[in-house]
C-alpha cells in the first residue's frame, strides 16, 4: 500500500491507495458489525426513553431504513447526518453512547473513534469526539479554531494518541476561518493572494483525508497509529500555518485590550445612577465614547492588516524559523505567493508612472486633491513635495514635521507601521527609489510624452521579492525615469536660458533696464502703494525691456511681470527671521501689541509704490517645478533688496547733482576780507569773532561729507551683494549644470534652493541683528536725502542775508538737522560693522570682503 500524500509547500501528488479483495472484505465486516451495534444501541435506547418494551426484531421492521437519497438536503448538504448529532448528544444519546464503550472491545473502540476523527479532521464534530461543555461555536472566535474534547470512556492509549491528533482539527478550522474572513474585496489584494496559496495547502490537506477515509474503508490494516503516522507531518506543517494567522488576525485589533478597557470601566452602582441622571449612561453614547477613546489613544486600530504589513510579518516569521528548513520553505513559499500582487503594482509604478493602488496596500500614496494647478499659488510646492509621498513619511532629508499630520500611529511605540504604510524589509532599501522612479515619469506623462520605457512581459511574471532581478528592475527604472526628466528640463525646457533670464531680471546683472525703468516711472512710483497703476508700470517696464534687451537678454522678457508686495521687505524678513521675542501676558504687553499692529497698519497705508514695488516671473509646468513659487520668493527677496539699494544709490547721485548748484558751490568770503583778515587779527589783542562764512562752509563740507559716507556705504553693500555674493554663487550653479555634475532631479531642485539659500545667508537678509543695522542705515539714506530741499533752503536763507541774525537762526538749524543725522548713521554705522566682523569671525566667512570695504568708509568719516 503507498504512503499517503502529506501537503507541503509543494503541490506534488502522491499515488492513490489500494487494498486486495481479501483485505477489503476484512474491512467491511468488521464496520458492518460496528454499525450494528450502534443501531442496536439506539434502539434500546429509544425504548428506554419511551417506556414500551420490544424487541429489536419488532422494531426493525417498524423503522424503515434511513437512506441519503431520501433526504431533500442531502444534494446541497451531505453531511447534515453528521452535524445533527450534537442534537442527539443534546437528547441524552451521545451520553450512552458513550458509556458504552466501556462494554466494547478496543478493535472496535478503534474504529469507532478512526471513523469520528475522520470527521473531526474536517471540523464536524463526532459522536465520541465533541465540543467541550464549556466550548460554544456562536459565542468564540473563529479565527481561533474550533476546540474537541474526547469521551472519558475510551481507553487510554487510544485516547492519548488521539488528543494528539486533535490539534490538527483546532489548526484546519481556523486556518479554514482565517481564509474565509480574509477574502473579503476590503482585504486587499496581498490578503488574497495569501489566501490563495493557503487554500491550495488545504487542498492538499482534504486530499490526505479522502485518502485516508479510503485507506479506513477499504483497509483492515488501518490503525490509529498509522493514522498518526500519515498525519504526522502534515499537524507540523498546518501549526505554522495556524500560527501566522493567529498573529495576522490579532496584529490589527489585540484581544486583550477591549477585556481590559470593558474591566476598567466597571462602574458601582451610585456611579452608574448618577451617568444615568447627567444623560451619560446610553450604551449608545458608552460605545461612542469608547471609539473615541480607542481612536485617541491607538491611531492605527481602524487600519486593517493588508498589503506591506502581512509581507513584512511573513519575513519577520521566516527570519525567526529561519533554524526549521520546512518552516523556512513553507514561509517562503507563502511570500512568494503573497508578495505578486504587490511586486505588480511596483513594477506598474516604477514602469508607467500610473498609481494602481485600489486597496491603499502599497508604500506609495498619492493624494489626489494636489494637481499641477496649484503650482500657480503654492509657496510650499505641494505638487512636488507631497502629490507622491512615503505612506511612512520618510523622505531623503529625514521626517519632515509639516508632513506628519496624515501619517499613521504604529501598531506599537516604537514598533511595525499599520496597513500600506509599513515598508516590507526586503524593500526599505529601496522605497526611495521607487517613489522617484514614479514621480519623475508621472510628470513626464503629465507633459504628454509617451514613456517608451520597454519591459519584458515574460520576466514579469517570475519576478518576486527574493529575485535580485526585482531590485535591478526598481535600479534601471529610476535611472532611466532619472535622465529622461533631467533631459526634459536642461534641454527641452532650457532651463539653463532659463535661470540665466532670471538672474539678469531679479539680480540685475545688466541693470541698464532698470535704471531706465526707475526713470520713466518715477512719478508714479512717489505715489502710494494703492495709488499707482500696475498697467501703467507693466507697460513701462515692457518697453524699458524691449530697448535694452537684445540677442539672448531678450530671451523671456515676456515672462516678467510688475506686481506689487501686501508688506515692506524689512518688516516681512524681521518677522521671519526673528526668533526670539516675548509675550508678555500681562494687560500692558497686550496693549502694546495692538498699538504695534495698529501702527503696523497706519505704515501700510503711508507705504509708497517703490518700496513695494517686485517683479514675478511665469513658467509653465513641468519648468514650474524647478522655478517654483517658493523659488520666485526667494528671487523676490533679494530683488527688492538690489531695488532699495540702487533706488537709495540714484536718490543720492541726484543728490549730489543738487549739490552742484549755486548756494552750494557759491563763495560767500569777500575778497577784500580775506586779505586783510590777518593785519586785523594781528592788531588786535582780543579773540577773534566768530566767522560767519567760514562756519558756513564748514557745514557745507559736512554735508558733501556725510553724503558722500552714505553714498560710499551704498555703492559698497551693493558692490558687496553682486560681485562677491551673487555672482560666484551663480558660477558654481551654472558650471555644476553644465557639467552634468547634477544626477538626479531632486538634486537639482536641492541645489537650486540652496543656492538662493546662500545668497539670501551672505547677503545678510537671514541675520536680524544685520539686517536691522542695514535697513536703519539705509532707512537714514533715505530721509537724508528727503531734507535735500530744506538744506537747499537753509543755504539761500544763510547766502540771502549774511552775518544777520535770520541767517544765524538758519545756520543752528541746519546744524542741528545735520548734527542729528550724522549722529545716527554713525551709531548704526558702527553698529552694523561689529556685527558684520562678529559673523565674519564666527559662522559667516563670505562677509570677510565686507569688513574691509566697510573699513574704508569708516576712515574717510
Amino acid at each position: 500500500m503507498d504512503r499517503p500524500y502529506t501537503p507541503a509547500a509543494s503541490s506534488r501528488r502522491k499515488k492513490n491507495l489500494g487494498l486486495s479483495t481479501r483485505e477489503y472484505a476484512k474491512v467491511t465486516d468488521t464496520i458492518a458489525s460496528v454499525r450494528k451495534g450502534r443501531q442496536y444501541e439506539q434502539e434500546t435506547d429509544e425504548d428506554l426513553a419511551r417506556g414500551a418494551p420490544s424487541s429489536r426484531g419488532s422494531k426493525g421492521k417498524e423503522r424503515d431504513e434511513p437512506s441519503f437519497i431520501a433526504e431533500a438536503s442531502f444534494v446541497k448538504a451531505p453531511l447534515n447526518s453528521r452535524v445533527g448529532t450534537s442534537n442527539a448528544a443534546a437528547n441524552g444519546k451521545g451520553k450512552a453512547r458513550q458509556e458504552s464503550l466501556d462494554r466494547v472491545p478496543l478493535e472496535v473502540q478503534e474504529a469507532l473513534i478512526l471513523e469520528d476523527l475522520l470527521f473531526v479532521l474536517m471540523g464536524i464534530e463526532g459522536t465520541y469526539i465533541t465540543f467541550p461543555p464549556d466550548y460554544s461555536p456562536e459565542d468564540e472566535d473563529p479565527l481561533q479554531g474550533v476546540r474537541f474534547a474526547v469521551t472519558s470512556s475510551l481507553d487510554p492509549s487510544l485516547r492519548d494518541l488521539v488528543e494528539r491528533i486533535l490539534p490538527l482539527a483546532t489548526y484546519y478550522t481556523g486556518i479554514t476561518s482565517f481564509v474565509e474572513a480574509r477574502s473579503h474585496l476590503d482585504s486587499g489584494l496581498v490578503n488574497h493572494a495569501l489566501c490563495a496559496a493557503m487554500r491550495e495547502m488545504l487542498k492538499d490537506y482534504q486530499t490526505l483525508l479522502a485518502q485516508l477515509e479510503y485507506a479506513f474503508n477499504t483497509s483492515p490494516q488501518f490503525t490509529l497509529q498509522k493514522l498518526w503516522f500519515y498525519v504526522h507531518p502534515t499537524l507540523h506543517t498546518l501549526s505554522l500555518l495556524y500560527l501566522l494567522t493567529s498573529e495576522l488576525a490579532t496584529a490589527d485589533d489585540p484581544g486583550g485590550s477591549d477585556s481590559g478597557s470593558e474591566s476598567s470601566s466597571s462602574n458601582d452602582a451610585e456611579e452608574n445612577a448618577r451617568n444615568e441622571a447627567l444623560g451619560l449612561g446610553g450604551a449608545k453614547f458608552k460605545a461612542v465614547l469608547k471609539e473615541y477613546k480607542s481612536g485617541q489613544i491607538d491611531g492605527s486600530s481602524n487600519i486593517p492588516v493588508k498589503g506591506g504589513e502581512v509581507l513584512a510579518i511573513l519575513h519577520d516569521r521566516m527570519q525567526n524559523m529561519s533554524g526549521d528548513p520546512g518552516a523556512k520553505e513553507l514561509y517562503a513559499a507563502l511570500i512568494q505567493a503573497a508578495g505578486k500582487p504587490y511586486v505588480d503594482m511596483v513594477q506598474v509604478w516604477i514602469r508607467t508612472g500610473r498609481l494602481v493602488d485600489p486597496h491603499e496596500e502599497l508604500c506609495v500614496k498619492e493624494s489626489k486633491f494636489i494637481d499641477r494647478g496649484t503650482l500657480e499659488v503654492d509657496y510650499t510646492d505641494e505638487y512636488w513635495e507631497r502629490r507622491y509621498t512615503l505612506r511612512d513619511g520618510s523622505t531623503l532629508g529625514g521626517s519632515s514635521k509639516r508632513h506628519q499630520a496624515g501619517i499613521p500611529l504604529p501598531r506599537t511605540p516604537g514598533g511595525r507601521m499599520p496597513g500600506g504604510a509599513c515598508v516590507p524589509p526586503l524593500l526599505e532599501r529601496w522605497k526611495h527609489k521607487m517613489l522617484l522612479a514614479g514621480k519623475y515619469l508621472n510628470v513626464i506623462r503629465e507633459c504628454g510624452i509617451e514613456i517608451t520605457q520597454g519591459s519584458n512581459q515574460q520576466n514579469d511574471h517570475t519576478l518576486s521579492m527574493e529575485d535580485d532581478r526585482f531590485y535591478k528592475t526598481i535600479d534601471d527604472a529610476y535611472t532611466h525615469a532619472n535622465r529622461t526628466l533631467l533631459r526634459l528640463l536642461l534641454r527641452d525646457q532650457q532651463l539653463i536660458l532659463r535661470l540665466r533670464s532670471l538672474k539678469r531680471y531679479f539680480f540685475l546683472s545688466q541693470s541698464s533696464f532698470l535704471t531706465h525703468l526707475l526713470d520713466l516711472s518715477h512719478s508714479e512710483l512717489r505715489k502710494s502703494s494703492k495709488s499707482a497703476s500696475l498697467v501703467k508700470l507693466q507697460s513701462l517696464l515692457d518697453l524699458a525691456l524691449n530697448t535694452d534687451a537684445m540677442g539672448e537678454d531678450a530671451m523671456f522678457r515676456e515672462d516678467v511681470k510688475v506686481t506689487m508686495a501686501t508688506s515692506g521687505l524689512y518688516d516681512w524678513l524681521l518677522k521671519v527671521v526673528r526668533v526670539s521675542g516675548d509675550i508678555d501676558g500681562d494687560l500692558d504687553g497686550v496693549k502694546s501689541s495692538h498699538e504695534d499692529a495698529k501702527k503696523d497698519k497706519d505704515d501700510k497705508k503711508q507705504m509708497l509704490a517703490i518700496d513695494v514695488l517686485t517683479l514675478d516671473y511665469h513658467v509653465k509646468f513641468p519648468l514650474s517645478l524647478v522655478i517654483s513659487r517658493k523659488t520666485i520668493l526667494r528671487y523676490q527677496l533679494i530683488f527688492r533688496f538690489l531695488l532699495h539699494l540702487k533706488h537709495v544709490e540714484q536718490s543720492l547721485s541726484a543728490m549730489w547733482i543738487e549739490h552742484k548748484t549755486l548756494p552750494w558751490r557759491r563763495n560767500t568770503r569777500p575778497p577784500s576780507a580775506s586779505t586783510s583778515r590777518p593785519s586785523s587779527r594781528a592788531s588786535t589783542p582780543h579773540p577773534a569773532p566768530k566767522d560767519w562764512h567760514a562756519d558756513f562752509d564748514n557745514w557745507r563740507k559736512r554735508v558733501f561729507l556725510l553724503r558722500a559716507r552714505m553714498l560710499a556705504f551704498v555703492q559698497q553693500i551693493l558692490a558687496f551683494t553682486t560681485f562677491e555674493v551673487l555672482e560666484p554663487n551663480w558660477r558654481k550653479l551654472e558650471s555644476k549644470l553644465e557639467a552634468g555634475k547634477v544626477e538626479t532631479v531632486d538634486q537639482l531642485l536641492r541645489d537650486h534652493v540652496d543656492f538662493l539659500d546662500t545668497c539670501l545667508k551672505e547677503c545678510m537678509l537671514t541675520s536680524d541683528k544685520l539686517l536691522k543695522a542695514c535697513s536703519r542705515l539705509l532707512l537714514a539714506c533715505s530721509t537724508f536725502v528727503l531734507y535735500t530741499s530744506s538744506f537747499t533752503k537753509h543755504a539761500n536763507q544763510a547766502l540771502a542775508a549774511p552775518d544777520t541774525p535770520e541767517a544765524d537762526q538758519a545756520m543752528a538749524k541746519g546744524w542741528d538737522i545735520l548734527g542729528k543725522f550724522e549722529t545716527n548713521f554713525n551709531h548704526w554705522f558702527k553698529v552694523m560693522l561689529d556685527c558684520v566682523q562678529y559673523y565674519a569671525s564666527s559662522e559667516n566667512v563670505s562677509l570677510l570682503p565686507l569688513v574691509v570695504r566697510l573699513n574704508s568708509i569708516k576712515a574717510q568719516g
